[in-house]
C-alpha cells in the first residue's frame, strides 16, 4: 500500500471532506486543514483511521497569511511524530468560501475577504509548503465552473477563481524542473452548504441548474472527490497544467 500523504485544506467537509475519503480510497494517508470544525475534522479523521491509514488534522485559517509559517512548521513536526516522515507528496488546495454580491454591490470588504480566502491564502501556503513538498508529488488548486461561464453574483469570486487558473500554469512551469505537477479542478454547482447552501435548498435555483446541464441534474460532493484523487496517482502522471471541469457538462 502507497505511503503517499496528502494534505487537503477544508476537510472537515463539504467537498473537502468528499476528497479527503476519496484519497483515503486510493491508499493516501491524510493531514487535513480545519478552521473552527475541530470535532467535524477529528471525525474525518477517524474515518480515514477505518481504512488502515494515518491521519491527522490541524488547525489553519487560510485568511491570515502571517500564521502560515506556524503553520508549516506544526505540519512539519506533524509528519515527523505521527508519519515518520519529513516530506508531503500532495496538496490540496480546497480551503474557500462564496460570498454572493452582484458586481455593482460587492463592497471592498468582501473583496478583500475573497481575495485573502481565494487567492492570497492559497498562493502563499503554497509558496511557503515548497521545502517539504517531494519532489515527484504533486498541487491541486480548486476552481469554479463560474470561471468559464457567468452567473449574475460571482463578479469577484470567479475572478479569484480566474487567478488561481492562470497561477496553476505558472506554478506547474516553475515547479517541473522538480517533477511537481500541478492542476485545477473546477467543479460546476454542487449541492453542499456552501454559500449558504443555495444550490442544495433552493429548488427552483437547483432545477434552474439541472435544466442547463447536460447530465440534468446538480452536482454531488460525491462527483468531485474522486477527481482530485485520481490527479493525486501515478495514473494521472502525465497530466500537467490542466484545468479539469468536473461540471455534468454545464452551460454547453
Amino acid at each position: 500500500m502507497s505511503q503517499k500523504i496528502a494534505l487537503v485544506t477544508g476537510g472537515s467537509r463539504g467537498l473537502g471532506k468528499n476528497m479527503v475519503l476519496s484519497l483515503a480510497q486510493k491508499g493516501i494517508n491524510i493531514i487535513l486543514t480545519y478552521n473552527s470544525k475541530k470535532e467535524e475534522a477529528l471525525e474525518v479523521v477517524r474515518q480515514v483511521e477505518a481504512y488502515g491509514l494515518k491521519a491527522a488534522a490541524i488547525q489553519l485559517n487560510v485568511a491570515e497569511s502571517k500564521s502560515f509559517d506556524a503553520f508549516w512548521q506544526e505540519t512539519a513536526q506533524t509528519l515527523q511524530t505521527h508519519f515518520k516522515t519529513a516530506t508531503l507528496d500532495y496538496l490540496v488546495n480546497n480551503a474557500g468560501i462564496g460570498i454572493h454580491a452582484s458586481f455593482a454591490e460587492t463592497t471592498e470588504e468582501q473583496f478583500d475577504t475573497l481575495m485573502n480566502i481565494q487567492f492570497k491564502g492559497t498562493f502563499f501556503l503554497t509558496q511557503k509548503a515548497l521545502p517539504i513538498l517531494a519532489d515527484g508529488g504533486g498541487i491541486v488548486n480548486i476552481s469554479t465552473g463560474l470561471a468559464r461561464f457567468s452567473f449574475p453574483g460571482y463578479a469577484a469570486y470567479a475572478s479569484m477563481k480566474g487567478a488561481i487558473e492562470t497561477l496553476t500554469k505558472y506554478q506547474a512551469k516553475e515547479l517541473g524542473s522538480r517533477g511537481i505537477r500541478v492542476n485545477v479542478v473546477a467543479p460546476g454547482a454542487i449541492e453542499t452548504d456552501f454559500g449558504g447552501g443555495a444550490v442544495r435548498d433552493n429548488s427552483d435555483l437547483n432545477k434552474q441548474i439541472a435544466s442547463v446541464t447536460a447530465l440534468g441534474r446538480v452536482g454531488l460532493p460525491d462527483d468531485i472527490g474522486s477527481v482530485v484523487a485520481f490527479l493525486c496517482t501515478d495514473d494521472a502522471k502525465w497530466v500537467n497544467a490542466q484545468r479539469i471541469e468536473v461540471s455534468g457538462g454545464m452551460m454547453l
